[in-house]
């Protein structure tokens, strides 16, 4: 029975490496692509595990240690699982003075995320808040996925995150 479980542990370990296997031999397990690599499995999983990090190492050759170096000097690279949606509230100079403080909050408190956590319990949002945005002429302006709300109000986040779980919804029921 043990046997059994160890079994099911290991072919859920393998289905977890498909995707990241897919884009290794798309580059060719070529080393000197490391970070295209890690781009591209973090844009199919939305973050890198240690597991993950550990199986592309193994996979290029490189020792884990050069792998996990890279991934935590770019701060591209998320080494916590992410929600299905991120949303980036800009708080650089601009949009901290116009209020940016208050959205963060209005998104919590939409979203019901707790205070110590930056993700939803189910893992559909993540919000996270970014030095910048580049578009301080939209202050306070944030970033849903890749759709950018310039001039946010506390007032608008329930009708912003509200369409986008209804656009997700008709999406999905399209697919079905």
């Amino acid at each position: 029975m043990e046997a059994t479980a160890t079994m099911r542990e290991a072919e859920k370990a393998v289905s977890r490496m498909e995707d990241a296997e897919a884009v290794l031999r798309e580059y060719n397990y070529d080393k000197t692509k490391l970070v295209p690599i890690l781009q591209a499995v973090q844009a199919r999983y939305n973050w890198l595990s240690k597991e993950l990090l550990s199986y592309i190492a193994c996979a290029l050759g490189l020792p884990p240690a050069r792998v996990y170096g890279v991934a935590t000097f770019y701060a591209h690279f998320s080494l916590k699982p992410k929600g299905k949606n991120i949303i980036r509230l800009c708080d650089g100079t601009a949009c901290h003075v116009k209020g940016s403080t208050s959205i963060l909050d209005a998104l919590y408190e939409k979203l019901n995320i707790k205070p110590d956590r930056d993700s939803t319990d189910d893992m559909m949002f993540t919000v996270e808040t970014v030095s910048c945005l580049g578009a301080c002429g939209l202050a306070p302006v944030m970033l849903v996925n890749d759709e950018v709300h310039g001039q946010v109000k506390p007032s608008d986040i329930p009708k912003i995150i509200d369409e986008l779980l209804a656009r997700q919804a008709k999406n999905s029921s399209e697919v079905a």
